[in-house]
C-alpha cells in the first residue's frame, strides 16, 4: 500500500458497496482491525461510513453495527430509506448515499493528504478526479475477483493506487471465534447469537 507516514488520511466507506463486495469474496469485515490497519499507515484524521436504514421495522440487523461504529471511531452518516413502487409495480427500496459521500469529500479534500474510497461505484470517478485536481491522492479500495467484478473500470483508471479487497482478507476479515462467550464482533453487527449471519442486512442500491 502507498501511504506516508506524515499523510493525512481519512476513509470514506459506502457502507452497502463494501458489505456486498466482502460477502462476494466471502469474508466478514472486522471493522475494528480495519480502523487499525489504516491508522497505521498515516495520521487517520477521520473515517466516515455511509448507510441508509429503515426507519420504520422494530429490529434492523444494521443497528448494533450502527451503533458500534459509532462508539469505536466511525463517524456515521444515515438516512432514512425511501420506498417506492416500480414501473412493474413492484415495491423497492431507495437508499442511495452517493450525494451525502461525495459531499464529505469535497469539504474535507482540504484538509488532508489521501483519501481512502471503499467503492467500486464508477460514479464516484468525477468525484476523484475533483479531489485530485486539489492535491489529494486517492486510494480506492474494491474488488474485480468477484463476478461479477465490483469495481467499474473508470473508477479503477482514475484512482491514484487501487487496493484489491482480497489482498486485505488477512488483515480485516472477522477472526473465526473459538468460544461462545467471546464479545460479538463489530462486522456481525454486535449480535451475539455467534452465527454471524448477515443475511438480513438491508442492501441499497
Amino acid at each position: 500500500m502507498n501511504f506516508y507516514p506524515q499523510e493525512k488520511i481519512a476513509l470514506f466507506i459506502d457502507g452497502s458497496n463494501l458489505y456486498a463486495a466482502a460477502r462476494a469474496l466471502g469474508f466478514d469485515i472486522d471493522y475494528k482491525r480495519l480502523l487499525e490497519l489504516f491508522s497505521a499507515k498515516g495520521q487517520l484524521v477521520r473515517s466516515y461510513y455511509y448507510t441508509a436504514l429503515m426507519e420504520d421495522q422494530e429490529y434492523l440487523p444494521i443497528r448494533p453495527l450502527v451503533d458500534w461504529l459509532d462508539y469505536n471511531g466511525y463517524t456515521m452518516v444515515t438516512k432514512p430509506t425511501k420506498e417506492f413502487t416500480d414501473s412493474a409495480g413492484r415495491r423497492k427500496i431507495k437508499g442511495n448515499m452517493d450525494m451525502e459521500l461525495a459531499i464529505d469529500v469535497l469539504e474535507m479534500a482540504e484538509h488532508l493528504d489521501h483519501i481512502v474510497l471503499f467503492s467500486g461505484d464508477g460514479d464516484f470517478r468525477r468525484l476523484v478526479e475533483a479531489v485530485q485536481r486539489k492535491g489529494v491522492r486517492v486510494t480506492v479500495v474494491s474488488t474485480f475477483r468477484s463476478q461479477p467484478p465490483m469495481v467499474a473500470d473508470e473508477l479503477r483508471r482514475q484512482a491514484d493506487v487501487f487496493i484489491e479487497l482480497s489482498e486485505l482478507e488477512q488483515m480485516i476479515a472477522r477472526q473465526p471465534r473459538h468460544d461462545h462467550h467471546h464479545q460479538a464482533t463489530p462486522a456481525n453487527g454486535g449480535r451475539t447469537d455467534g452465527d454471524g449471519d448477515e443475511d438480513e442486512f438491508l442492501e441499497t442500491a
